[in-house]
């Protein structure tokens, strides 16, 4: 679907593993989004060693977050590369400080809200077997390796990232359900965000694209 000559600024909020990432990729493809996520962002500009990835590698390696004029000032920055183009951003907002700098800077038109039951989540992640040289993923039940344990492809063992373990999960979650309401309640404020309930990407997708198409083809 090409969408109209408006340009759309779209949010999508989920918890870890609600499945924003499945969920993203298939808006880029179905609505041509241009796909601005904060972390691979950051990312890049560690990698690069450029002044703002050194800036939040220090942060990062005092186990403090970005502060929220740090990621303002570089949301924007990366947003206005996009400017000309419908996007969908990712990652940023975490806090009502950001959420209330970006409203001022670049209104959102629309926030997709993923609602995932953290039980189903948590068990969703604790079956995700991970071969670290390749960052290939498994999940039991749904991806599941040929022999259990080992990689499909290199027969080497498979991994449990200690951060995929059900007490961290959990724990995750908490926090992000504590730092992540009041930027949910920030936008209901504003009437535009749509909350979408379901235990897979696939139960949800078609209750976005249900929301989604009449907005778009406006």
């Amino acid at each position: 679907m090409q969408l109209k000559a408006k340009i759309f600024k779209t949010l999508i909020l989920g918890a870890p593993a609600s499945g924003k990432g499945t969920i993203s990729n298939r808006l880029v493809k179905k609505y041509g989004f241009q796909h601005v996520s904060s972390g691979d962002k950051l990312r890049d500009h560690i990698e690069r060693q450029t002044d703002l990835g050194k800036e939040v590698k220090s942060f990062l390696n005092e186990g403090r977050l970005v502060p929220d004029d740090v990621m303002i000032k570089f949301m924007v920055a990366e947003l206005k590369q996009v400017e000309n183009k419908s996007w969908l951003l990712d990652g940023f907002p975490r806090t009502v400080a950001q959420a209330d700098a970006l409203w001022k800077i670049k209104p959102v038109d629309i926030v997709l809200n993923l609602v995932v039951p953290f039980d189903v989540i948590i068990d969703r992640v604790k079956n995700r077997w991970v071969h670290l040289p390749s960052g290939r993923v498994y999940n039991i039940g749904f991806n599941t390796p040929k022999v259990m344990g080992k990689d499909d492809i290199t027969g080497e063992n498979l991994i449990q990232r200690p951060d995929d373990k059900p007490e961290a999960v959990r724990k995750r979650l908490e926090i992000y359900e504590n730092m992540t309401k009041p930027v949910i309640d920030f936008y209901k404020t504003k009437g535009i965000l749509q909350d979408f309930e379901g235990k897979t990407s696939d139960e949800i997708w078609p209750k976005i694209t249900k929301y989604l198409d009449p907005i778009l083809e406006k």
